[in-house]
């Protein structure tokens, strides 16, 4: 996560590449799974936009049912977007 604390843009490791996530189907059920698995309980989501800092956005169409023990456990499409970084997601964390 890219941000201040507890709260920023989802950025994900895949196939060797640091990335964005595009907020295309990103839920609470993902939000969630993405701050469990940084030790948080429980999360919101919501679009972070900007830059993407550089990186490429490598997920779209994230759909966790909220029970998976980290992102790369749940369906999207990886690796194929249809998405700009205007759309990347973001968590708060709690």
């Amino acid at each position: 996560m890219n941000g201040c604390g507890n709260e920023g843009r989802v950025e994900i490791f895949y196939q060797g590449t640091w990335g964005t996530v595009c907020d295309d189907s990103f839920t609470v059920e993902d939000a969630n799974v993405a701050c469990r698995q940084m030790g948080y309980t429980s999360g919101t989501s919501y679009t972070f936009g900007g830059d993407g800092g550089g990186m490429p956005i490598l997920v779209d169409d994230m759909q966790c049912s909220g029970n998976e023990a980290s992102l790369l456990d749940c369906s999207a499409l990886w690796g194929s977007h249809n998405c700009g970084h205007y759309e990347d997601a973001g968590v708060i964390c709690s």
